[in-house]
């Protein structure tokens, strides 16, 4: 455990508001947001899901003045591994999305790698080992 700098607290807090939305809007507007952007609704559908286990455990280690480094750096590595991945998939020929799709996946992919970096800065100005 470690003790969380309030930029760490607030990254994640950031991450957890960024991913909470984008829960919303991908789980109940699938739909529309597939046609919106020629994106598989499934797809999205799934990806909405999982956020919302995400924003729990993100919202969680945001709101605690200590957290499990590993867990803090799992965060970071994942949200590094997204932004890379949603590049990959955009050069997969797995979809083809729109234009607009295109746009956003390659604003979220910017946004959740801001954020990794972010995180891993608030890591590093975070104090030193909680006592057991």
């Amino acid at each position: 455990m470690i003790y969380s700098s309030q930029f760490l607290r607030r990254a994640l807090f950031a991450d957890a508001i960024f991913s909470g939305l984008s829960a919303v809007a991908m789980t109940l507007d699938a739909g529309m947001l597939a046609s919106l952007l020629n994106l598989p609704e499934s797809l999205l559908r799934e990806t909405g899901l999982f956020l919302i286990a995400y924003t729990a455990l993100v919202g969680w280690l945001g709101s605690r003045s200590s957290a499990p480094k590993a867990l803090v750096m799992l965060v970071i590595a994942g949200n590094a591994a997204w932004t890379l991945g949603s590049i990959a998939l955009l050069f997969s020929g797995a979809v083809s999305p729109n234009l607009l799709g295109t746009i956003v996946i390659v604003a979220q992919a910017i946004a959740t790698g801001v954020l990794a970096e972010l995180q891993y800065v608030g890591l590093r100005r975070s104090g030193g080992v909680v006592a057991a």
